[in-house]
């Protein structure tokens, strides 16, 4: 199994950037996903869910700012960022929900800066 992730980048406050996680040798629609984010100095934390049923849940701080989402004809699971501000900062990585170790990835480093 493998659940690449990419997308990220440098953007300003405000801005906004899509992140995809390509997963192979698995379908990502028969399982609960979710993204995660690691900032400097703290511990990794779950940002979005999304299970079979499309069902969807957010970190509090996210809320109305990111959206979770998955097209199963590309195997692959999205998370739409908008009004992105600086603590939003962190490397983001996809999972499975709950996170199975063996699966992290090198994830996508976010850099929200001026």
């Amino acid at each position: 199994v493998q659940l690449q992730a990419s997308g990220g980048g440098l953007v300003q406050p405000g801005g906004s950037l899509r992140l995809s996680c390509a997963a192979s040798g698995i379908i990502a629609s028969s399982t609960a996903m979710g993204w995660y984010r690691q900032a400097p100095g703290k511990q990794r934390e779950l940002v979005a869910r999304i299970n079979t049923f499309r069902r969807t849940n957010y970190l509090d701080s996210v809320k109305g700012r990111f959206t979770i989402s998955r097209d199963n004809t590309k195997n692959t699971v999205y998370l739409q960022m908008n009004s992105l501000k600086p603590e939003d900062t962190a490397v983001y990585y996809c999972n499975l929900d709950p996170a199975w170790p063996r699966y992290w990835g090198q994830g996508t480093l976010v850099t929200v800066s001026s």
